[in-house]
């Protein structure tokens, strides 16, 4: 050793020093005593001295790194500018991001983190460009919430793509863009769009795929089936799924080739598609299998549906789509005459059960307890098809008992054969179903609502809202309901609500304080509409403002 202190002994010692310092601090100076205190200083004022020195020597032995390469620009964004007031409500709502009516009670202030999702449905549907400075807050907004984040980033534009770039955080935007945020070829460009295919990577295809489909369907199906052959299973059944846009009968060709793939997830979607085809091949195939199961018996005092059950699942059946093994307690029999009857086109069951309505069919009996099976797969089978006839014959009356219908047998099904119906109806029948059976049970209905709710159907949920505070019903139960009636419910309706904002009378057996919860609970109602009707305007200066601040916005699903 010839007495000399390399630098890593140096970088050592420096670091050492530093621990000792820290863990000093920690200690309290009067339990440990500075290693190097200086002569006639107290010991704090030493070993804050020493903390400066090695700081100055921490921060002096850091080298500087290369120069990065200077980021291209933002792409500009070629949209108007959103209106100065529009700009600071979003502001706002973006700086309340605490999500609160996380637990107790709410107060009578809008929640506005429940605006925002409708805010940006709206400023979308004007067609603003987000301002630069709000872009941050936007993709951290985003980033928090899923639910967002489509609308967030339709808002956001180009320049979302461009910061995520350079932002870990917000990579979220790269992957939920089409392509990973990778800009498109023009349809147009045939020579590009077919690089892409062919070179692109999975992401971009997909994209490329989906965006194709909406504007020339032919042309994608083109590419799709230019490299079929070499694509891989999973990838196959990606493809295929794009092609539910723009689904046509021009695509019934390549499907029914998809029948024959080696994978039976492939298999399983080319059916599916094919079988909301009406016209198409596979669907008269299965229509020829259904219609042998049921038959109309006329050997009683009134016709009735007998039904015989498939007894053996055939290749033709199994290519065709049917999954021959059932479920853990399902029987084979009725496992396979539901998948024939749910593809089968509903058309078919006209002629076969004497030209009979939809209505008509579904108040025949079913002989032999095939009912509830029979009735669940129509059920299916007109969501699938989406018709509207046999949704609405399959509801049944919306003031039934148990308004379950003839053939839906739960919520969910109900709500999916809602779906089916245009907006006017839809919000007929779950009004009339709100004032036979009231709130608890609508939920998942009124989700399936268009927004703004029609007034029929703000009425009947306003009402139902009135007799449960006036029966002394739990308010807390209809926290959920109140939610989306502050969301949903259309603004000119805030003046005909000034009558519920007083404390009612308590009854004896009402719940402790529930008078005062439900006069809150409005009174954040009312707040909250004024709100999205200023929003509104703020949105469309100058405008007639329209009934809903977002018309387009659907209510976001809650636990019930």
């Amino acid at each position: 050793m010839n007495g000399t202190t390399s630098a890593g002994d140096v970088t050592a010692a420096a670091a050492s020093s530093w621990e000792d310092l820290v863990t000093t601090a920690l200690l309290g100076t009067d339990r440990r005593p500075p290693a190097h205190a200086g002569s006639g200083r107290e010991a704090p004022l030493a070993l804050l001295d020493e903390a400066a020195v090695a700081t100055v020597r921490r921060r002096a032995g850091l080298r500087p790194a290369r120069a990065a390469r200077r980021p291209d620009p933002a792409p500009e964004d070629p949209r108007p500018a959103l209106p100065a007031a529009a700009a600071r409500r979003l502001a706002t709502l973006l700086a309340d991001r605490s999500g609160g009516g996380t637990g107790g009670r709410r107060g009578s202030s809008p929640d506005l983190t429940e605006l925002l999702p409708q805010w940006l449905a709206a400023a979308n549907a004007h067609g603003y460009a987000a301002p630069a400075q709000a872009l941050p807050a936007l993709l951290d907004a985003a980033r928090g919430r899923t639910d967002l984040r489509p609308a967030a980033l339709a808002f956001a534009g180009p320049r979302a793509l461009w910061l995520a770039r350079l932002n870990a955080d917000w990579r979220f935007a790269l992957r939920a863009a089409p392509g990973g945020g990778t800009a498109l070829p023009d349809p147009g460009d045939d020579e590009e769009v077919r690089r892409l295919w062919q070179e692109g990577l999975f992401a971009e295809r997909v994209a490329l795929l989906g965006a194709l489909r909406a504007t020339a369907p032919a042309f994608a199906l083109e590419l799709l089936a230019s490299t079929w052959p070499t694509e891989r299973a999973e990838d196959r059944l990606m493809f295929l799924d794009s092609l539910r846009t723009g689904l046509s009968g021009a695509d019934e060709p390549f499907l029914e080739q998809a029948l024959a793939d080696r994978s039976r997830n492939v298999r399983a979607t080319a059916a599916e598609l094919l079988s909301t085809l009406p016209a198409s091949a596979l669907a008269a195939r299965m229509a020829v299998r259904a219609v042998a199961c049921v038959a109309l018996d006329r050997t009683g005092n009134s016709p009735a549906i007998a039904v015989e059950a498939p007894l053996e699942c055939d290749s033709g059946m199994e290519r065709d789509g049917v999954v021959a093994t059932p479920p853990s307690g399902r029987g084979e029999r009725s496992w396979w005459l539901g998948q024939l009857v749910e593809a089968a086109p509903l058309g078919a069951w006209r002629e076969r059960l004497g030209g009979r309505t939809a209505q008509e069919i579904v108040a025949l009996p079913v002989a032999d307890g095939w009912q509830g099976e029979l009735h669940a797969a129509w059920c299916r089978a007109a969501v699938r098809q989406r018709d509207a006839e046999w949704s609405r014959a399959l509801l049944g009356s919306p003031s039934a008992p148990e308004a379950g219908g003839p053939g839906a047998v739960s919520l969910a099904e109900r709500a999916k054969l809602l779906a089916a119906l245009e907006p006017a109806p839809r919000a007929a029948w779950v009004a009339g179903f709100i004032a036979t059976h009231g709130l608890s049970e609508a939920f998942q209905l009124l989700g399936v609502c268009a927004v703004p709710w029609a007034a029929p159907l703000g009425r009947a949920v306003v009402d139902a809202l009135n007799i449960a505070r006036d029966a002394g019903s739990y308010p807390w139960s209809f926290s959920g309901v109140m939610g989306l009636t502050e969301r949903c419910l259309d603004p000119a309706e805030a003046t005909r609500l000034e009558g519920l904002l007083a404390i009612p009378d308590e009854r004896e057996d009402a719940a402790p304080g529930a008078g005062g919860y439900w006069a809150e609970a409005f009174q954040r109602l009312v707040t909250t509409l004024r709100l999205r009707a200023e929003m509104a305007a703020e949105l469309a200066p100058g405008e007639r403002p329209p009934p809903l601040l977002a018309a387009s916005a659907q209510p976001p699903e809650a636990a019930g």
